[in-house]
């Protein structure tokens, strides 16, 4: 699963998100409603809601 930093996606459980940090075995993602988590990445674990990745926000 290729996801880029600052792409949306979307997790069966926390929601919508904003990836941070993505390798091929761990994705870091900011959520809307639980903050940072870091998930292992599979096509099964996250949803690509944002087809191009957005510039990175800083996290406050």
């Amino acid at each position: 699963m290729k996801l880029k930093d600052g792409q949306q996606v979307c997790h069966s459980q926390y929601g919508w998100g904003t990836v941070l940090e993505c390798d091929r075995h761990q994705t870091m993602v900011c959520f809307r409603t639980v903050g940072v988590k870091r998930l292992v990445t599979s096509p099964k674990t996250f949803k690509v809601v944002g087809i191009e990745a957005r510039k990175k926000e800083p996290v406050v």
